[in-house]
């Protein structure tokens, strides 16, 4: 992988999304970044909070500096892990990008009421997909300021 910022740390990106295919694409868009990443893949809402509390086979895992959270998850739905994440001190400034087919006005009222960062509505057409996994890394590695890690989750 050839990265254009190799001296910089590695962003983490945790990516909560139950569809192998729309991950596999999100891999995919990743990969040839320019900015170094360690992309990190969970299927369920259950196994991403286990992942950020650090639990069971995640408690080696790095800190996302960004999630991209699907709403239609099995086990625990996006937006109980939207809220989860946002009302847990040691979570709740890890930016959340919502990506998901919804384009309900519910669901985006619901999500920025909870705190999300960004929504966006995946498109259906592939290329557009790829865009749009990449725009948002642009955006948010490149331009935006993340917030530093408070401290570990214990």
């Amino acid at each position: 992988m050839e990265n254009i910022n190799k001296t910089a740390k590695a962003i983490e990106i945790l990516l909560v999304e139950d569809n192998p295919g729309d991950a596999r694409l999100a891999k995919e868009a990743l990969r040839d970044s320019k900015f170094k990443n360690n992309l990190n893949i969970v299927y369920d809402g259950v196994e991403a909070m286990n992942y950020l509390y650090k639990t069971s086979e995640y408690a080696e895992v790095a800190t996302p500096d960004l999630i991209l959270l699907d709403l239609n998850l099995p086990k625990k739905d996006g937006r109980e892990v939207l809220a989860e994440i946002k009302s847990t001190e040691s979570l709740k400034r890890i930016p959340v990008v919502i990506l998901t087919t919804s384009s309900a006005e519910e669901d985006i009222l619901k999500t920025y009421d909870l705190h999300a960062n960004c929504y966006i509505t995946k498109p259906i057409d592939l290329d557009q997909f790829m865009k749009v996994v990449k725009s948002i890394e642009d955006f948010w590695i490149s331009i935006v300021k993340l917030p530093p890690l408070v401290k570990k989750y214990s």
